[in-house]
């Protein structure tokens, strides 16, 4: 069985543990954190419930202490600030960039066969960081955005259409955040188009919330969000540990797929054993690909903020 690191043992750090933990999808987790005591204590506190909840999977913590992540098959990182309230995702980029920096390094040190999950915002930037630091192939350090925008988006069509959210199948691509692609010509509920079922304006108003949802979440609460997030992030780990070959729309260096050369964008691929096994393209229409090239555009601006800090 498999071991599993996650980095920042926050909310959506400690989400994720907890949920391959009760799932068993790992036999052991190690929960790393800057903040003295929290990475142990939540690890404790997981490894206490499995009595409860009836699960054998291990969860330890450590405090920086990167050695205990020796030999990990898939590390997540989600260290970084949360997003405050006002605050663009583009502010977080400098002291983001940094920690993501800090932490591939250790990472790579004791698993350098391991597959990166980013989790850190800005996404599609910090993937970037991870990449270029880690200098692994590009189907190993991938993005999760895309599974958490199309389970909100899916989320909303069920509770508009007052039906499962299982029988929803949906796909978006593009940078995460403000400028993401939702591909309403791809949903279907249960085989039927989704656009035989909800009405134009109905459609484009839940496509608008979507965009948006993260902000929505951090005006709610006063922090982003962590259950559906974490959740997300480890059923790409579960993806890649069972070699599920799932259809998942993940953050990616493209390299000409879509006619994009070297920017990181959300994408459908199959996600299996070697990370991402392979990227879907698919044939869009004019309308589909101009939205694409706006986010394109916006990733290289933010991409191109990253390479300025670096170059300092």
């Amino acid at each position: 069985m498999a071991k599993v690191t996650v980095v920042g043992a926050g909310n959506v750090g400690a989400t994720c543990a907890d949920v391959l933990a009760y799932r068993e999808i790992a036999e052991e987790i190690v929960l790393v954190d800057i903040k003295e005591g929290v990475a142990e204590g939540k690890a404790l506190d997981i490894w206490q419930k499995a009595p409860i909840n009836q699960y054998d999977s291990r969860t330890v913590g450590s405090t920086n202490d990167y050695s205990k992540t020796a030999d990990s098959d898939v590390v997540v990182i989600t260290s970084g600030l949360p997003r405050k309230p006002g605050m663009t995702r583009d502010d977080l980029i400098e002291t983001n960039a940094g920690i993501v920096k800090s932490v591939t390094e250790n990472v790579i040190k004791f698993s350098p066969n391991a597959i990166i999950i980013v989790v850190s915002n800005p996404l599609d930037v910090m993937t970037y960081q991870a990449h270029i630091t880690s200098k692994l192939p590009r189907a190993k350090v991938i993005g999760m955005a895309g599974i958490l925008d199309t389970a909100r988006y899916r989320a909303f069509i069920a509770e508009e259409l007052n039906i499962s959210p299982k029988e929803i199948q949906a796909i978006l691509m593009g940078g995460h955040g403000d400028t993401m692609v939702p591909l309403p010509r791809y949903t279907t509920v249960a085989g039927i188009p989704v656009t035989e079922l909800i009405a134009k304006d109905t459609l484009d108003a839940i496509i608008e919330r979507t965009k948006f949802g993260g902000g929505e979440l951090v005006k709610l609460m006063g922090t982003s969000a962590w259950y559906a997030p974490g959740s997300a992030a480890a059923q790409m780990v579960e993806a890649i540990l069972k070699n599920q070959r799932r259809v998942f729309p993940v953050c990616i260096k493209l390299e000409g797929e879509y006619g994009i050369d070297d920017c990181y964008l959300g994408v459908p691929v199959i996600l299996g054993k070697n990370g991402v096994e392979k990227v879907i393209e698919l044939d869009l229409n004019a309308e589909e690909k101009e939205l694409l090239e706006v986010s394109r555009g916006h990733v290289k601006e933010v991409m191109s903020v990253l390479d300025k800090l670096s170059s300092k």
